[in-house]
């Protein structure tokens, strides 16, 4: 059986439960999966390359290449009621 097939019986099954405490229990396990997926495939930065982000970030403040948290703030919130705008017109 494929990955595709076995995703979509996976699907079916997860929605037929009507059972709380198998969803809440799927969930737990997804999260934990997940958490240690990420974990697993975290590598530390090499001195080389947190050098190099600190060089790039000292020039980026020198040529003036910043924005304010107050303006970033913003750009994040107009962005996330646009993407709201757009899910809600669908």
């Amino acid at each position: 059986m494929n990955i595709e097939t076995r995703k979509l019986t996976f699907i079916q099954e997860f929605l037929r439960p009507q059972n709380e405490d198998i969803v809440i229990g799927l969930e737990k396990l997804l999260h934990k999966q997940k958490a240690e997926l990420i974990e697993k495939e975290k590598k530390p930065m090499s001195l080389e390359k947190f050098n190099s982000d600190i060089d790039e970030s000292l020039e980026d403040a020198k040529s003036r290449k910043l924005i304010s948290a107050v303006d970033l703030k913003a750009k994040i919130q107009n962005g996330v009621r646009s993407l709201l705008d757009t899910i809600c017109r669908r």
